[in-house]
């Protein structure tokens, strides 16, 4: 047995209720070194994050039983959100819907599709301890909480 530890790698839960997105997302990511883990809808997502405690959530919008949105309502109201650094990737690209994740608590935005590499620093920087950041200008719309 050696007696130099080895990091464990870090770990990744992604949500998303289309099976080849899920496929693909985890593919670069194990690629990269990740261990992922994953869920087909809000609710079992919860569910993983709870069993899996991840370093990371990659979560989806638009999912049967429950929502991206919801998901991070519960997160939110149970502290997770606190523990788990979110990115919400989603083909949803409106103004509203990155103003609503990012007020939910999700670090960061993708939208779908996405290049392999913008995936993997995006996910990377998720995992990156938080600094402080200046609050957000509601007025000129920067979003300088994404870390």
């Amino acid at each position: 047995m050696s007696m130099v530890a080895e990091a464990r790698p870090k770990r990744v839960l992604v949500v998303d209720d289309e099976p080849l997105m899920v496929d693909l997302i985890t593919t670069r990511l194990e690629v990269s070194g990740y261990q992922t883990f994953y869920a087909r809808n809000g609710r079992g997502g919860l569910e993983r994050l709870a069993e899996t405690r991840p370093d990371a959530l990659v979560l989806d919008i638009n999912m049967p039983v429950m929502d991206g949105f919801k998901v991070l309502e519960q997160m939110k109201a149970s502290g997770l959100l606190a523990k788990t650094p979110t990115m919400v990737l989603t083909a949803r690209n409106q103004a509203a819907d990155v103003k609503r994740a990012i007020s939910l608590g999700a670090r960061d935005f993708l939208t779908k599709p996405f290049e392999d590499q913008t995936l993997l620093l995006r996910v990377a920087r998720l995992l990156r301890p938080p600094r402080s950041a200046p609050a957000s200008n509601p007025e000129t719309g920067s979003q300088s909480q994404l870390i």
